[in-house]
């Protein structure tokens, strides 16, 4: 099975379950109402008929009753994301920032935007983003739609509408709307289309899956026992929960936060957003990352501070970075150099196996 784009293959005739959600829809609103999110579907892939990667199957997926998902809008959003005519400079493309074969990210500590400018914080992996539903390091955007909006506009520096009717002019783009939307290339149908596919990136099938989880598999073999280390010694599972390994909220683990201007984190969204529930826990916070594929996309951490996954373990190791927004659940862990090494094989059996992205030939 290929190393993330499962959800091509397989909504066949038992996708009738969902025949409405086929039939052409006007695109809704760009940005979902609170209410929206809210009511957003939490579904099995079974009812949508395909196949979720070993290791993930009973994890449901979240798509908004809005954006229900589709073979036709998958294909699309496919074409979409690796297509440079979304950007303002048509030289950037989503991929540029997250890059299959980098673990869908793209290894930098901080990517450059449209512009030439530098981001604030480390391009995140899209590895199960179609599990979340606060995304980038804050949380500051409700929903995977909203997050994909946000970054085409700001980090490709897209004007929306000029990119839908440029799209327009292309014979197969108009085709491909046609056919999913019944109607020519929008703003919020580029989006949609968008954050289904990106609802089929996961990191499963992976070493780990596959291991037989008998007792003697698990003791006779370094990943089986650095898997009883996670959870056990290190206690890792108090945030990055299987079978996604992460609890999708927001912890202070002290990175950044000896800096002369410490990134607030989700704390500065908070205030900005003016919520009310802006509390010292949030100060410096920031969202539990996967941990499926996290060996295939260095650097680690929302500043792309620590440069191997080697280092970001022995930091975490080392109780995170004292101050005075710490996480309780960060203290100290003492392990043996045996339980080390094991711990490190069991997160590197958490990437897919190896593999090019067989990248879409785009509409001309």
């Amino acid at each position: 099975m290929s190393r993330t784009v499962w959800g091509l293959v397989v909504l066949g005739l038992a996708f009738a379950l969902f025949e409405a959600a086929r039939r052409p829809l006007a695109p809704p609103p760009l940005e979902p109402t609170a209410e929206a999110i809210e009511g957003a579907l939490t579904v099995t892939p079974e009812a949508f008929s395909f196949t979720m990667p070993e290791g993930l199957i009973d994890q449901p997926l979240v798509v908004p009753a809005a954006n229900p998902l589709s073979v036709e809008k998958i294909a699309l959003g496919e074409l979409l994301f690796f297509d440079p005519r979304l950007s303002a400079t048509q030289q950037m493309s989503c991929e540029t920032c997250h890059l299959p074969e980098r673990g869908w990210a793209d290894g930098l500590t901080q990517s450059p935007k449209f512009d030439g400018s530098p981001n604030a914080r480390h391009t995140p992996s899209l590895y199960g983003a179609g599990f979340l539903r606060e995304l980038y390091w804050d949380g500051r955007a409700q929903g995977l739609e909203a997050q994909i909006l946000a970054a085409w506009e700001g980090q490709m520096g897209a004007d929306p509408d000029r990119i839908a009717d440029e799209l327009g002019q292309v014979a197969g783009y108009r085709d491909a709307f046609s056919e999913t939307f019944d109607a020519p290339p929008t703003p919020a149908g580029i989006v949609d289309a968008l954050a289904s596919f990106v609802r089929t990136i996961h990191a499963g099938d992976t070493t780990w899956d596959r291991l037989p989880k008998d007792a003697a598999s698990l003791e006779t073999n370094a990943v089986g026992r650095g898997s009883g280390v996670f959870s056990e010694v290190a206690q890792c599972t108090l945030c990055h929960l299987p079978p996604v390994y992460s609890d999708a909220l927001f912890h202070n683990v002290g990175i950044g936060m000896d800096a002369d201007v410490p990134d607030q984190g989700r704390a500065a969204y908070l205030t900005a957003a003016a919520e009310a529930d802006v509390l010292a826990a949030s100060v410096g916070a920031f969202k539990t990352p996967t941990l499926r594929g996290v060996a295939d996309h260095p650097p680690y951490f929302h500043d792309g501070t620590a440069e191997t996954l080697a280092e970001a373990v022995d930091l975490m190791l080392a109780g995170g970075i004292a101050n005075d927004a710490l996480d309780e659940k960060l203290v100290p862990r003492q392990l043996t150099p045996e339980q080390r090494r094991d711990l490190l094989a069991f997160l590197e059996a958490l990437s897919p196996d190896a593999a090019t992205y067989p990248r879409p030939v785009l509409p001309e």
